[in-house]
């Protein structure tokens, strides 16, 4: 018996249907485009389940910092949005740019730039002298940063008397806060640059440039007693975030209504509830909820009645009673092209299930 045992400790080394830690495919930085320095983080290699495209993190702009999950199936229409970012923005294919804040790579998603053939990279350090040093070193044409970082970053090059060394004509992409208004006077006179304002956050990718809507199921639905704020909504799903509506137009683009550089966080927030699926299971229905907490950090509850094996799903968005001390009315989502992100992470699930990559050193009892 102990020869059997032998040639089984032989043949493991060699052959076998699971992968050794050797032979596990590898995800590392550079494979995700941000391989780049922060002051904010530390390098941890995880183990990173296959139904997921990659794993990101939410920026800690207004609550704890929190894992997200990217799917496969969210992908195609994440990378057109970013796509649709770059083009009206004006930057060309195989521009060079320069990110100052590596994770925000993983709101376009590195797959985005890679197809779009932008050439980007990061600074030596997170900091304002280092950003200064990598557009005299490496003259880019875009800029990917924060708008408040950018605009102290240029007010010191005027004030150590360098502004003139810089490249001049730069598009300046600005997120992951909100847009500083101080800084499209600074970046005329120091770089004569164009500062477009992206809005999106890592869960869902970019949702809006200078106030026009990167997607199709971008929605903005009015706020009960909001004072004409507006709460945004992708394929569904409600981002916690409101917005007034101007007919005048966004700073950056007239043409863009949404002003999106004064955002407030809604109160009381919305409730999702799936009144009906093109799902056959409620059980797969649950799971797409529980999922959509898990990796997005949405609530999505399931009503009592839901229809099943409806012709398309069918949101209510509902004001949260409780938090609002009274009933406030809401809205119901029946159209196919406003429902996708709530329809592609369905597939996602289904996608799921239907080729789930088991380990068999971890089987659970049905």
């Amino acid at each position: 018996m102990a020869g059997i045992l032998q040639e089984i400790s032989a043949l493991v080394k060699d052959f076998g249907s699971a992968p050794t830690m050797e032979e596990m495919p590898r995800r590392p930085l550079a494979a995700k485009g941000i391989a780049g320095p922060t002051a904010a983080h530390v390098i941890e290699e995880v183990h990173t389940p296959l139904n997921l495209s990659y794993l990101t993190f939410t920026t800690g702009s207004s609550a704890f910092q929190n894992i997200v999950g990217i799917t496969h199936a969210e992908l195609p229409a994440r990378v057109a949005a970013s796509h649709e970012a770059l083009r009206r923005s004006g930057v060309k294919p195989h521009d060079k740019a320069v990110v100052t804040y590596p994770p925000l790579v993983n709101v376009f998603a590195g797959e985005a730039l890679k197809a779009y053939g932008l050439e980007w990279s990061f600074l030596i350090r997170s900091s304002r002298d280092a950003f200064l040093a990598a557009l005299y070193e490496q003259q880019p044409q875009v800029v990917v940063g924060e708008s408040s970082f950018l605009r102290a970053a240029l007010e010191d090059a005027v004030h150590m008397g360098v502004a003139q060394e810089l490249p001049q004509g730069l598009i300046l992409l600005t997120a992951g806060t909100p847009l500083d208004l101080e800084l499209l006077p600074v970046a005329e006179k120091v770089l004569k640059a164009k500062v477009h304002d992206l809005y999106g956050c890592q869960e869902f990718g970019w949702l809006a440039l200078d106030g026009v809507p990167l997607r199709d199921d971008v929605e903005l639905l009015p706020l009960p007693g909001g004072k004409g704020m507006h709460e945004l909504t992708v394929g569904g799903l409600p981002m916690g975030d409101s917005f007034p509506v101007s007919e005048s137009g966004h700073v950056c683009d007239r043409s863009g209504h949404i002003i999106t550089y004064r955002r407030e966080r809604t109160y009381p927030e919305f409730e999702v509830i799936v009144k009906a699926s093109t799902l056959a299971s409620a059980t797969t229905l649950g799971r797409v909820a529980r999922t959509i907490l898990r990796i997005k950090g949405r609530v999505v509850k399931i009503a009592p009645d839901v229809v099943l094996k409806a012709p398309r799903t069918v949101l209510e968005l509902r004001p949260d009673c409780i938090a609002a001390g009274r009933e406030l009315p809401g809205y119901v989502i029946d159209d196919p092209a406003k429902t996708k992100f709530f329809d592609d992470l369905v597939q996602a699930q289904l996608d799921y299930q239907q080729n789930s990559k088991a380990d068999p050193v971890w089987t659970k009892r049905k």
